[in-house]
């Protein structure tokens, strides 16, 4: 006998965790495997959590987050999406965008509806959506429509059960954008169905030339059925304070303050104070790993077409999705040889679902110098794959 849920039991483990809990049993390993920024909080932040710290700040906030905040998170979407949304009710502060998605997709799923999910995508949309009693339903995007989602790819996978769409852009693993044309497209095929979309967007400060990101709710007829994930992760490099938050119409905004409110209760105190300070003063420091971020972009896609591995160019997040199907090897072989031939931890493209197969993501959030070096392990790897396969 078990006492363990059998959808619980039956629940993969995250394949990115599997390959970073590896590469730290291993001396020498370099991991390109791990999204989270090399940068430090930026120091106005960290001053102001000293300063909330000194002055007895850490009771328990409103379930929503503090109102300070909800005000500044408001005028920050209207600044760089366009869109309008009331602090006092359209706004949830969450602990980091992870738990944005647990609650947006537990407050609109009943059990048996159908959540479309775009992929390869973050490992956490289909176990959230089989917790939440849904069935998860993977659209396919592919490298040669650069991972876009296509109206095409939705019409496929539309049935009589269809509740939400799992739309991330700028997206992990791929480093794909979806750009207002796209969207467009999409906007059409969604705008008289009644299909919740969940935007995961946070990545959106870290785009990369000319093209700003634009949010699918910026469209009237798309605003009041789609919830905006966001948070200070990636962006501000606040990681390890776990804050996020959710935009969107007063009714599921309020559906998912109230299971937050039950698990939850507030975001860490200290870290929403922070938080203010991050979107009030630190414009600048974003725009300066924004820059790091692109200079090693484009150094390791280079590396990569250099040794002969095709790889898209990625305008988003921080990323590289590079193709691997020419060594023969599928993406966990080519992970796992890498690893301990060469010392340098990747994750397989598998991780993000079944269609990721033929690729690795690669992580740019790390050194110049660190991408240079495991660049050079990998080229060899490849090239003595290839001498192995001549006759």
């Amino acid at each position: 006998m078990t006492f363990v849920a059998r959808h619980i039991a039956e629940m993969p483990r995250s394949g990115i965790r599997k390959f970073f809990d590896i590469v730290n049993e291993i001396d020498g390993a370099i991991s390109l495997g791990v999204g989270e920024p090399d940068f430090e909080t930026p120091w106005a932040i960290k001053e102001r959590g000293i300063y909330t710290l000194e002055n007895k700040r850490t009771v328990y906030t409103s379930n929503a987050g503090l109102i300070e905040l909800r005000r500044e998170i408001s005028k920050y979407l209207e600044n760089r999406i366009g869109v309008k949304y009331d602090p006092g009710s359209e706004i949830l502060v969450t602990v980091g965008a992870s738990e944005g998605i647990d609650v947006a997709l537990r407050a609109v799923i009943e059990p048996g509806d159908e959540v479309l999910i775009v992929e390869p995508s973050f490992v956490s949309y289909r176990p959230c959506v089989t917790m939440a009693g849904g069935v998860p339903v993977s659209v396919e995007t592919k490298a040669e429509n650069d991972f876009r989602l296509t109206p095409e790819d939705i019409l496929k996978k539309l049935t009589p059960r269809t509740k939400a769409l799992v739309l991330p852009y700028p997206n992990n693993p791929t480093g794909a954008i979806m750009e207002k044309s796209d969207l467009a497209a999409i906007e059409k095929v969604l705008k008289y169905r009644d299909i919740v979309v969940i935007s995961d967007e946070i990545y959106s400060e870290l785009t990369y030339g000319d093209i700003s990101h634009t949010s699918i709710s910026s469209f009237e007829s798309m605003r009041e059925k789609t919830v905006v994930l966001n948070g200070f992760s990636k962006s501000y490099a606040m990681t390890g304070w776990r804050l996020g938050y959710a935009a969107g119409p007063r009714e599921i905004i309020d559906a998912m303050t109230k299971i937050h409110q039950y698990i939850i209760m507030c975001a860490p105190t200290v870290s929403q104070y922070a938080g203010i300070e991050a979107l009030q003063s630190c414009d600048d420091a974003v725009m300066k790993m924004r820059r790091e971020y692109d200079a090693r972009r484009r150094v390791m896609r280079k590396g990569f077409l250099d040794m002969g591995l095709s790889c898209f160019d990625a305008k988003g997040a921080f990323y590289l999705f590079p193709c691997i199907k020419s060594t023969g090897l599928s993406s966990d072989e080519f992970a796992e040889k890498l690893l301990y031939e060469e010392k340098v931890a990747v994750v397989p493209g598998t991780a993000f679902g079944e269609c990721g197969e033929g690729f690795i993501r690669c992580s740019y959030a790390y050194s110049i110098k660190e991408i240079k070096a495991a660049l050079e392990r990998i080229e060899r790897f490849v090239r003595k794959l290839k001498n192995t396969d001549k006759p």
